[in-house]
């Protein structure tokens, strides 16, 4: 099994890849004193990776006033100071996820359209089960046929117990009978899936509302967890998502997904940096192992070592 960092390390190459070889591009070829030039160019690199404009820019400051006062000269000077700089930036541990006082905890997935959710749910129950604990998942994504057969597939695959209804059914119906059951059978756990929905739609929105609200008549201090997942792979767009579905729904964490197949995974830290929302886990493979808590210093080490 292969360690945290591990996962990191592979997972975050493509982002890696990229930035080393942008900064080879402009410092290996480098003669003579850096140039304002220099800073632009290492400002853009940074600002491919997703970082931010703001992040890129105070890094790219501070790179300039050690370079000017003899400190650094080197492309892995470089990465120095972006892994000092950003590991101060980020939390070194995430605060607690909320769990119940009795009863399951449960946490609601919520999400627009092609996140990764119904996969990041079932990921999440193998990730949960292995460590112990019951899980129960609930298929509320009763909008798509398919949502519902591809998470009980996945039940069966993680050996973990669904609660499914019908295509087009009442999906707090769904949330509401999970909970109860969840209650009833014992369970550590329950996650539920939601139907993807774009932050646009107040009408999808109020249906996301009626789940929260359904599932709180059944268990009062329920949900523990409202979790947004979000595909790594856009970018910047990941973070106008994150921006603009936070303000119509009360978001107590990020899901991260698809982090492997971007090379923006600066976008966890400029996610980090503006909203402030705790990152849970992220995607680092296609692999049902391969969502793993995130780990500040790890993914830091990862992508500056």
């Amino acid at each position: 099994m292969p360690s945290l960092f591990q996962f990191f390390q592979r997972g975050l190459q493509k982002t890696k890849t990229s930035l080393l070889r942008s900064l080879q591009g402009i410092l290996g070829t480098q003669t003579g004193a850096w140039t304002a030039e220099t800073y632009e160019r290492l400002e853009a690199a940074l600002i491919a990776t997703d970082l931010g404009v703001e992040i890129s820019a105070r890094l790219v400051n501070e790179i300039r006033d050690r370079y000017e006062r003899g400190l650094i000269a080197t492309g892995e000077d470089v990465l120095a100071v972006a892994r000092e700089s950003i590991l101060a930036s980020l939390p070194t541990s995430s605060s607690p996820m909320h769990e119940a006082v009795a009863g399951p905890t449960v946490v609601m997935m919520v999400g627009v359209n092609g996140s990764g959710k119904t996969t990041s749910v079932a990921k999440l129950a193998h990730y949960f089960a292995a460590s112990g604990k019951k899980v129960l998942l609930a298929a509320g994504d009763t909008f798509r046929a398919a949502g519902i057969e591809q998470l009980c597939i996945w039940g069966e695959r993680v050996g973990c117990p669904v609660v499914a209804g019908k295509h087009g059914g009442d999906a707090a119906a769904v949330a509401f009978d999970a909970v109860r059951s969840g209650k009833q059978r014992g369970m550590d756990m329950v996650l539920i899936d939601t139907a993807g929905r774009q932050h646009t739609r107040r009408d999808l929105m109020a249906e996301l509302e009626k789940v929260k609200r359904v599932i709180s008549k059944e268990m009062p201090d329920a949900p523990h967890e409202i979790w947004l997942t979000v595909d790594a792979s856009t970018g910047t767009n990941a973070l106008n998502q994150a921006r603009e579905f936070g303000k119509l729904f009360p978001i107590t964490g990020l899901v991260l997904t698809k982090l492997d197949g971007t090379g923006r995974g600066g976008v966890v830290v400029a996610i980090n940096e503006e909203l402030g929302y705790p990152v849970r886990f992220v995607g680092l493979g296609e692999q049902v192992d391969d969502l793993q808590p995130f780990v500040a210093t790890d993914f830091v080490k990862a992508l500056f070592a």
